[in-house]
């Protein structure tokens, strides 16, 4: 395993995050596909063998119980001290009043909340999950600087939003004299590349850590572009990520395809080693649901791609709509995630 320092902070990380969206009792929550705790905690345990020590989840999958699994399973495995835990905040935990979004209140709530789920005394990096237009991000950001004060997180990120919405924080936290971001979790692959306008090139100007979210295309790069599997015929934000530019989409696949045959490489570690050779790329976030997952993913970072074949897998992209900022489900004036 690879390790590398995480943006601007001294935390050491593994150039490849666990996704743990994966695990997680289904049916609650969005996700009817994730794995339960019994198949889940090999997964997990593979992942810490093969030296991966950096390990995403929210509170929002699985009903909180993503946080469960992942918090029992880590704390039979590893060492806490050797391992950065992430989390995030933002959706609903009820459809109630002062159940959602980024407020003082919603944030002191869910982070103790997380914390129980967890099993652990704090978190090391904690995340908001999206924006909250109904929240001043003076509020927001002051909420979190006292949060990491308090003892109960280490550092604060964000995910996905807009460049300039990600800037304003950055202001606002330098000019109080606040805790800042110290990461972007954001959505990037090779079927959508949108982030290479702005987010990046803005990350990497300010230090920024990026450990983007579905580095495979939730599968699509993986497979052929017909090819169907439990998840995908179930997935239906992946359809609203993907479904508007598939003639495009499309030949991507095919040119990962071609390259994968000529190297004799699974597909996996050739768009994975493309993300990983981009500037910026800190630790990408990849989901395991079978064994031969995490050893593609770990091989993929010895995978170096010439010129002419990174050539070839960008030739096809077209400029795609900007997606997966915020969800499609109207909960109490607010919009909540699917990813």
């Amino acid at each position: 395993m690879q390790y590398t320092q995480f943006g601007n902070s001294g935390l050491q990380v593994s150039r490849l995050c666990l996704g743990c969206m994966t695990y997680g009792v289904s049916g609650q929550g969005t996700h009817d596909w994730t794995l339960d705790e019994e198949a889940s905690r090999p997964l997990i345990r593979q992942a810490v063998e093969a030296g991966i020590n950096f390990f995403d989840t929210a509170n929002a999958y699985s009903g909180g119980t993503s946080e469960e699994i992942t918090g029992r399973a880590l704390a039979d495995f590893c060492n806490r001290d050797e391992i950065v835990v992430a989390t995030k905040a933002f959706a609903p935990w009820r459809q109630a009043p002062n159940t959602v979004g980024l407020s003082r209140k919603a944030l002191f709530q869910a982070v103790d909340d997380s914390l129980t789920r967890l099993g652990m005394d704090y978190i090391d990096l904690y995340q908001i999950h999206r924006w909250d237009y109904n929240t001043p991000i003076e509020e927001t950001m002051e909420a979190l600087n006292d949060i990491v004060k308090s003892g109960k997180v280490r550092y604060i990120g964000a995910s996905s939003m807009h460049a300039w919405q990600f800037m304003k924080t950055i202001h606002v936290s330098k000019m109080n004299g606040w805790s800042q971001f110290i990461s972007m979790q954001n959505h990037y692959n090779l079927l959508y590349r949108e982030e290479e306008r702005e987010m990046i090139p803005l990350c990497q100007d300010q230090g920024i850590a990026v450990m983007p979210w579905s580095p495979l295309a939730r599968g699509r790069l993986t497979r052929d572009w017909d090819e169907q599997t439990e998840r995908s015929q179930a997935d239906e934000f992946g359809d609203q990520l993907y479904g508007g530019t598939a003639d495009a989409d499309k030949k991507v696949v095919e040119a990962v395809a071609q390259i994968a045959e000529a190297r004799g490489i699974p597909r996996a570690q050739v768009a994975m080693a493309w993300l990983l050779s981009r500037p910026g790329m800190t630790s990408p976030i990849i989901g395991a649901t079978k064994e031969h997952h995490l050893p593609d993913a770990v091989a993929a970072l010895d995978v170096n791609l010439t010129d002419d074949e990174v050539a070839a897998l960008e030739a096809p992209y077209i400029p795609h709509p900007v997606l997966g900022l915020v969800g499609q489900l109207p909960i109490l004036g607010q919009t909540t995630l699917k990813d």
